[in-house]
């Protein structure tokens, strides 16, 4: 096992296109980082790069205290599992588990031995014999996991290894693979689209945007403290709101309902007269759900639902309402990079299942201003951060959504 230190690392494609742009972030030993962020970010061509996949234009890559930047892949001891399995469908699960064993001319009594242990480790045991053409899906992705595994490493790297699978399947794998690498406690970095895996596997999540690292935390943090509106944008399901603000005095009109401003806030948010207001579905409630205690804390408003979802066990709750046109084209342009849903347009509410909240009602709601993040309309930068986002150990770029990357150590 080792750690593996990613240094102001940049790939410049022939027609000088910056895949990855000047990303350094330090993984530390048996450590489990998630790399995310939509098609075209440069998550796999990162990961590729940490392999020996993809050419590095400038910067170092160091696995352990080695700088590999020239090192052919199979000398970086790096195991890589791919999306679409890559097994051989000649070979029998046994064979497919040893192939780099057999590669490297290890002994049959240990092939065996190895080979043995991945497979119980994996519940793959009974199908050793079989060929990939007789498994499930699920099945296929543990034998290439199980030859990963066998190599015994220093790190394993996954490229988007669910994808394929149906989402019950996916939800089987993302326990095992996370069981895996908790009791192995190898050094995993692993690529996903998928926010539920990036939210429910990494020690740390980086996300990506444009070849560049916009926040690298926990899943917990990122949650409650985008550093901009993009990591806003794309962490959550769903999605956080981003509604209109306009500063008025001491306070700050919203679609549906006026916020009084903490004199902490207006310094925060300097000379702005137009904001972005973020709050995600369930820090809304219906005021009938609310506990008469906790009621004070908030503002309660009157909102016109115009489509309600019950999903058993939650239900959502769709207010329509009109985006200032300086907002609505930043959150339009938000939208197509994200490929989300219609930001600028309705506000989504999270509702108590029991709620009998209908389509078409005026409904009662409830709001604690204090679970509100204020951007930057320009820079998406989020205003309200009380301080400087914890920093993990590491490296990592920390831009606004249009400015530069902010060095931060």
């Amino acid at each position: 096992m080792a750690s593996i230190t990613i240094k102001n690392l940049v790939k410049l494609y022939g027609d000088g296109f910056p895949a990855v742009n000047d990303v350094s972030l330090d993984i530390a030993d048996g450590e489990f980082v998630i790399l995310v962020g939509p098609s075209g970010c440069g998550k796999s061509t990162l990961l590729r790069m940490i392999v020996g996949l993809e050419d590095i234009t400038s910067g170092d890559l160091l696995i352990g205290e080695e700088r590999v930047n020239q090192k052919a892949p199979r000398q970086r001891n790096l195991s890589m599992v791919f999306q679409n399995y890559a097994l051989y469908p000649h070979l029998t699960v046994f064979e497919n588990i040893a192939f780099p064993l057999r590669l490297r001319k290890t002994p049959d009594a240990e092939v065996k031995q190895r080979v043995e242990e991945a497979a119980k480790t994996l519940e793959l045991t009974e199908h050793l014999q079989r060929k990939p053409s007789n498994l499930s899906g699920g099945q296929r992705q543990r034998v290439a996991m199980g030859r990963a595994i066998v190599r015994q490493a220093d790190a394993f790297l996954f490229d988007e290894p669910l994808s394929n699978l149906d989402a019950k399947l996916r939800g089987q794998m993302r326990t095992e693979i996370l069981r895996m690498q908790r009791r192995m406690g190898i050094t995993t970095v692993y690529v996903t689209h998928d926010q539920i895996e990036a939210m429910t596997l990494g020690d740390r999540v980086a996300v990506m945007r444009k070849g560049v690292i916009q926040q690298v935390a926990s899943p917990r943090e990122l949650y409650e403290r985008p550093v901009n509106l993009f990591v806003a944008g794309f962490i959550g399901s769903p999605p956080m709101n981003f509604l209109p603000a306009f500063v008025r005095g001491n306070e700050l009109e919203l679609p549906f309902v006026n916020v009084p401003l903490s004199e902490e806030t207006k310094n925060k948010i300097g000379d702005h007269q137009l904001l972005i207001a973020g709050i995600r579905p369930e820090k809304f409630d219906e005021i009938g759900m609310v506990e008469e205690q906790k009621k004070a804390r908030g503002i309660a408003f009157n909102a016109e639902v115009d489509v309600t979802e019950w999903l058993g066990a939650e239900q959502y709750a769709f207010v329509p309402y009109e985006a200032h046109e300086d907002i609505a084209k930043r959150l339009a342009e938000l939208e197509k990079e994200l490929d989300s849903e219609q930001m600028r347009t309705q506000m989504v509410v999270t509702l108590d299942p029991a709620s009998r909240i209908r389509d078409g009602e005026t409904a009662e709601l409830w709001l604690d201003p204090t679970q509100m993040h204020l951007f930057n309309p320009h820079t998406g930068e989020n205003l309200t951060l009380k301080e400087k986002a914890e920093e993990p150990a590491g490296r990592h770029s920390a831009p606004t959504d249009d400015g530069p990357p902010v060095k931060t150590t």
